[in-house]
């Protein structure tokens, strides 16, 4: 029995409670889902709730006469072996061992499919991340959110959301004319202009326009560099999606805002905010007001010169997205972008949407690496690319993955390296692995979880402390996945594994899957593989959703 199905049968008890009369409650007071954990000390049962003591107030009576009605009808559910009230009045559940190791053979036909959820079901969904201006190589500044955001798509769709990555291009204002200055300096031999772009990559890009556009250096500064920048601009972005492409990250749609200036959106953002009733005209300036929605002070989205700002890009951005049929927006932005908070969320409600509903801004603390070297091809930062090539796509994932967003973090590269039990990525991988080998070793010795075309499972079988245990953390994963994509925490899903890879260690060393020396083959041998397997399909659906790979062997 999960949580999640004893969770449903609590709460289908109270409602039968009340209908008979037992507790004065109305079907409002009654809440669909009960919140069950494990008690810190496992003799006091697989399962406890305090919902006695949350309820017992509103229902007019003490929370021990509340719990004991509640007990004798939960004694009374399948798979329920044991109810006792402890304390105040906690319910302490023991379920019996068929009941929890059903859920092994569960997992194994489910496969895939296990752990992913309905709960954002109907939620559309834009999640921007990244979003690297396209006037260099990705480095560890964006690894963070490439990891993370990536993970955060995974877990909303495995929980029902329809989601699409999106990339936003910066590929409009000033940075690109430095950036094709810089270029063409490097394609004449000379030194780029002051305030721009340093870095071999600037030079190597030179090349790529130079073999593309061969006449390149014959023509004026004024006519080259439309050229220069149109080309530098297209290897570059080639770079960062191929970078991106071997981080194992993948977008939907790459946005450029360029393409926002030239279709007209930003007059046409004005336009429509003007008619919300927010834009006014001040000092020659065109101003959105802001304040009204909580930022710290108006924002000008066309200066009095008729330049737009790069707010007025923003705010016809979301309005594209909001066009695009985007319900709900989600903002990755790295720590230094905390002030753009206020003002996205000012242009959410300016257009009519709740902030509090339709955007979401998460911020990102820095990550830093020790003892990574600079990269002098990208001007003395450290490449994404090269942090790839050096530590593996894997640690780097798992290690981005398995921290909160907003907490600082330095990545250890010695303990990444180690195949031990010390480095969490390898004390993952390593327990899909084993669980593989030992699953091949079962099969060459004869043990199948199909005999004559019938399933040899006897759940009752399962009744080891360790196989409890394992079984318990197997079925709270639906849980953790569930909840990691309702807070945007993929975290809880790489620590969760963290924890059903210990389990399975000891299971491991505790249960044999495949029989010993002249053993013979046994109903339990063939049910410890369907748990063996279970397992395997955990961890393995639960690496899929931070981008890490489940390897067979190790």
């Amino acid at each position: 029995m999960t949580p999640e199905e004893l969770s449903l049968a609590i709460s289908a008890c109270l409602k039968d409670a009340v209908a008979a009369g037992e507790i004065a409650l109305s079907a409002a007071d009654i809440p669909d889902e009960v919140r069950v954990e494990r008690p810190k000390n496992r003799d006091h049962g697989d399962w406890a709730t305090n919902v006695a003591l949350q309820l017992a107030k509103t229902a007019g009576t003490n929370p021990r006469e509340f719990a004991s009605v509640l007990s004798a009808r939960l004694k009374t559910i399948d798979g329920v072996s044991a109810v006792d009230i402890a304390g105040p009045g906690f319910l302490n559940i023991t379920v019996d061992a068929a009941a929890a190791g059903a859920l092994a053979k569960a997992i194994v036909e489910a496969g895939a499919d296990y752990g992913t959820n309905t709960a954002l079901a109907g939620h559309v969904v834009n999640m921007e991340f990244v979003s690297a201006n396209p006037t260099g190589p990705l480095h560890i500044g964006h690894t963070r959110w490439a990891a993370l955001g990536d993970a955060i798509a995974r877990v909303l769709r495995a929980s029902g959301a329809d989601v699409t990555a999106e990339y936003y291009i910066n590929d409009a204002g000033s940075q690109m004319n430095v950036f094709a200055n810089s270029v063409f300096a490097r394609l004449h031999g000379r030194d780029v202009p002051e305030g721009g772009y340093p870095g071999q990559y600037i030079a190597d890009l030179g090349h790529e326009v130079l073999s593309e556009h061969p006449g390149i250096r014959e023509l004026t500064e004024v006519a080259a560099l439309p050229v220069i920048r149109g080309a530098a601009y297209k290897a570059q972005m080639h770079d960062i999606k191929q970078t991106l492409a071997g981080f194992g990250v993948d977008f939907d749609v790459f946005f450029s805002e360029q393409e926002l200036h030239d279709a007209g959106a930003i007059e046409d953002a004005v336009a429509r905010l003007r008619e919300q009733g927010h834009v006014f005209d001040d000092g020659g300036a065109v101003w959105l007001r802001t304040t009204d929605f909580g930022d710290d002070k108006d924002r000008v989205m066309i200066r009095a010169n008729g330049e737009p700002t790069y707010f007025a890009a923003d705010a016809a951005y979301y309005l594209s997205k909001k066009d695009r049929g985007y319900t709900e927006k989600i903002y990755l932005l790295g720590a230094d972008h905390h002030g753009y908070i206020n003002r996205l969320k000012a242009i959410a409600a300016a257009a009519g949407d709740d902030p509090e509903v339709n955007i979401e801004v998460l911020i990102g603390q820095l990550v830093s690496v020790n003892g990574a070297k600079l990269s002098k091809r990208a001007g003395n930062i450290i490449e994404l690319k090269d942090l790839i090539d050096w530590l593996g796509k894997d640690a780097v994932r798992y290690s981005l993955a398995r921290f909160p967003a907003d907490s600082p973090l330095t990545l250890d590269p010695e303990l990444l390296k180690k195949h031990s039990n010390e480095n969490p990525v390898f004390y993952v991988q390593y327990a899909h692995a084993r669980s593989r080998g030992a699953a091949r070793n079962a099969v060459a010795a004869g043990v199948e979880r199909r005999v004559d075309g019938k399933d040899c499972f006897d759940a009752a079988l399962l009744d080891h402390a360790t196989e409890n245990e394992l079984l318990s953390h197997l079925g709270s994963y639906p849980s953790v996945v569930a909840k990691a994509a309702e807070l945007r925490e993929p975290h809880r899903v790489a620590r969760h594994l963290e924890v059903i890879a210990g389990a399975y260690h000891r299971w491991y060393d505790a249960c044999r899957v495949a029989p010993q020396g002249e053993e013979p083959i046994t109903d339990t041998n063939r049910t410890r593989l369907w748990l063996n397997d279970a397992t395997s399909q955990v961890l393995a659906n639960g690496l899929e959703l931070l981008g890490v790979s489940a390897p067979e062997r190790m």
